[in-house]
């Protein structure tokens, strides 16, 4: 990949970072002084609308969530995303391109999920910039890498049937965390019980429709000794990684906002999900450990 391609990566993600720090601050700071209030939705039932900041219009069961996601994004992800950089600027090689890489996935999940999932507010043109910087940026950086070089500057250390079982964990539980709700929404003949006032969940469409599958394709890729299986291998460990640390810190928001959790949500939606991060954190150190260049 050429000097000004490699250029224009670094300057992509340094706009990333400062939109995302706008969009994770006047989510968690910014506040109009509002106060709860009922509406009725399409679907005939009453939905509590949060009423304050940049979430006026969102669900109160869903404000307090995208409020989490704000504060695992500002304290956790962009402090990754500012290192992943510098550690690129200042190193070209194979395993800071990865990191790079890795986290900029992060954020195409982040910004497609506000994106699609937050009601129409001030920050919507925000939210197309910063989908558009990350989707393309992730491109560019997927571009930047050699994968038969990859391949090549991959120890043969990695535990390998431990990643396959964790892909195909990974895969399996997010179907089975999201399908039921569908399902038995299906069954009833009525939309999803916490619809609420938006058209669709958009984090069963990313889960289900991408992630999930993604993890199933990097499998097979694996078991290949792809160098396109090593690139979604580092960007799922990574995602997955932050999901560990965002879904708990959602519940505490949710739960300071008075919002009853059932056990059974908390084991299956938020606990799965821990269990499997740290399961990421170990195979990412050790799979970046193993990269030779």
């Amino acid at each position: 990949m050429g000097k000004y391609n490699i250029k224009s990566l670094h300057v992509i993600t340094f706009i990333m970072i400062v939109l995302s720090l706008l969009t994770t601050s006047m989510g968690l700071f910014y506040t109009t002084g509002g106060t709860p209030f009922d509406v009725v939705n399409q679907y005939g039932d009453t939905v509590k609308i949060y009423g304050d900041g940049l979430y006026a219009h969102d669900s109160y069961f869903m404000a307090p969530i995208n409020r989490g996601t704000d504060f695992t994004i500002l304290f956790f992800a962009i402090p990754m995303l500012i290192t992943a950089l510098i550690l690129d600027i200042k190193r070209k090689t194979l395993r800071n391109r990865l990191f790079l890489i890795s986290v900029i996935s992060l954020f195409t999940y982040y910004a497609a999920s506000i994106s699609f999932g937050i009601t129409y507010n001030l920050l919507h043109l925000v939210y197309i910039a910063l989908f558009s910087f990350s989707l393309f940026g992730l491109i560019t950086a997927m571009g930047s890498i050699d994968k038969k070089q990859l391949a090549e500057h991959i120890g043969n250390k990695l535990p390998y049937k431990g990643i396959y079982v964790f892909l195909a964990l990974t895969g399996i539980c997010l179907i089975v965390a999201w399908l039921p709700d569908i399902i038995s929404s299906l069954i009833a003949g009525r939309s999803l019980e916490l619809i609420e006032v938006y058209t669709t969940a958009v984090t069963y469409v990313l889960d289900m429709g991408i992630v999930g599958p993604v993890a199933l394709i990097c499998l097979f890729q694996l078991k290949k000794r792809s160098g396109m299986g090593y690139i979604l291998l580092e960007m799922l460990l990574t995602v997955c990684v932050i999901m560990g640390i965002m879904l708990p810190i959602q519940s505490v928001f949710q739960l300071s906002a008075g919002i009853e959790l059932p056990v059974p949500v908390l084991v299956t939606k938020v606990a799965s999900f821990v269990v499997l991060a740290f399961f990421a954190l170990y195979f990412n150190i050790k799979f970046l450990r193993n990269i030779k260049g």
